[in-house]
């Protein structure tokens, strides 16, 4: 005969395991159906992003976040700052239609 916490050990032994498999397919899951669309998203703009600045203007800014259909850029010095406000109408215009999926609707430059 089993004492309490025998069986105790036992139950918690047979159930630990189902529930480590449970979340790995919870994960593997929402890596599929989540995670990597977003970042197929999201790297359609970073690509294009490169794609549209010279090269000397990138150096001084990065994406920093992609949220509710606005980009956030942070640029290190405000000359640079000035000169991205002053065309990110067109950038904002040639991302909308490079990156569709990705729904943005402005640009919104920090200085950092």
């Amino acid at each position: 005969m089993m004492t309490n916490r025998q069986q105790l050990n036992s139950i918690v032994g047979q159930s630990a395991q189902p529930a480590i498999s449970k979340l790995g397919d919870v994960l593997c899951e929402l890596m599929e159906n989540q995670i990597l669309p977003q970042q197929a998203k999201f790297q359609s703009v970073l690509d294009t992003w490169t794609q549209l600045l010279p090269i000397e203007l990138r150096k001084h800014c990065k994406i920093i976040d992609i949220k509710a259909g606005q980009l956030k850029v942070l640029v290190d010095q405000p000359a640079y700052l000035y000169e991205l406000q002053l065309c990110s109408n067109q950038l904002l215009k040639q991302l909308q239609q490079a990156c569709p999926r990705a729904r943005i609707k402005k640009i919104k430059f920090t200085a950092g």
